[in-house]
């Protein structure tokens, strides 16, 4: 399986040699495609050519385009590549309202619950109250408990004072990683079928990832540990450093319902449990993740 997230934050040219990414720089990087799950593409002066898009689209490889503030601001992904695309998007029109009311209370309820995890990893105060949010989560989060929890949890996390809207580097850095969070799953989704747009609980018509801001509910307290974890400086934008560090993200450990495994791995198994929901209806068939740290995955070797 897809392993790598490559980052280049340097001038490059980026081009196929056989099997693998040659990336030239002052002296030329392989990598096999093979390995690669996530390319970030974060400078104004990198070129690649068609047969690297090509190959992004063969392997499966989400290739993400940063802006002028260097946020992702595009996802190259594969074009329905599953060969089941049809009758996925009939299952996906066609779920039953009770069941994604069931299918978004338990994703909002496991993010709650990693929320409280979050803290207790943090040293923060509070992670009792957020358990107690989660406890009572219903049928489509009908008590809105998604939002009482975000409005004591951030500032518990990040200080008195604090909100999403602020243009801090706190708020620049979850941006960043919830981007790469999305992109990763939205590839998943893809792969199994899925069609990216048609949302449990996210609807919008100008939202071309619907689904994937239902399915990165749980995952997103990983971000919020991470950067909680970090030598806060307010004063500085972000560094290509500190995007290397929300990229690699996606190699750390989580616990899942089979094991602990790597984010992406874990994503992987959370698309497919999914998929199943759309054939069952059951929500006790999703597999969603549950915080363990920012320890990073070791592979077998």
């Amino acid at each position: 399986m897809a392993w790598r997230s490559v980052m280049i934050s340097r001038p490059a040219r980026l081009r196929r040699e056989h099997f693998s990414l040659a990336i030239d720089q002052e002296k030329t990087a392989f990598v096999p495609f093979e390995d690669i799950a996530v390319i970030v593409l974060d400078h104004r002066e990198i070129t690649l050519t068609h047969p690297v898009l090509s190959a992004c689209a063969e392997y499966g490889i989400s290739l993400f385009s940063t802006g002028g503030n260097h946020q992702p601001n595009g996802v190259f992904m594969p074009y329905l590549q599953h060969s089941r695309a049809t009758r996925m998007l009939r299952l996906q029109l066609n779920i039953a309202r009770p069941a994604t009311k069931q299918a978004w209370a338990a994703m909002v309820r496991h993010k709650i619950i990693n929320q409280a995890c979050c803290l207790k990893l943090a040293g923060c105060k509070g992670a009792e109250r957020i358990d107690s949010y989660a406890r009572r989560v219903r049928s489509g989060d009908a008590g809105n408990c998604e939002a009482l929890a975000a409005s004591y949890y951030f500032p518990r996390l990040f200080g008195q004072g604090f909100h999403r809207s602020q243009n801090r580097w706190i708020n620049a850095a979850l941006d960043y990683g919830y981007a790469v969070l999305r992109g990763a799953i939205a590839r998943g989704l893809v792969a199994h079928g899925l069609l990216p747009s048609l949302g449990l609980f996210h609807a919008s018509e100008q939202n071309a990832f619907n689904l994937a801001d239902d399915l990165i509910e749980p995952f997103r307290p990983l971000i919020d540990l991470h950067v909680a974890s970090q030598s806060l400086n307010e004063e500085r934008e972000l560094l290509p450093g500190d995007k290397a560090s929300l990229v690699a993200l996606l190699n750390v450990d989580i616990a899942m319902p089979r094991g602990t495994m790597s984010v992406l791995f874990a994503i992987e198994q959370s698309v497919e449990s999914l998929a199943r929901f759309y054939e069952n209806e059951h929500a006790d068939s999703l597999e969603l993740p549950i915080l363990s740290g920012l320890r990073q995955h070791l592979r077998e070797q």
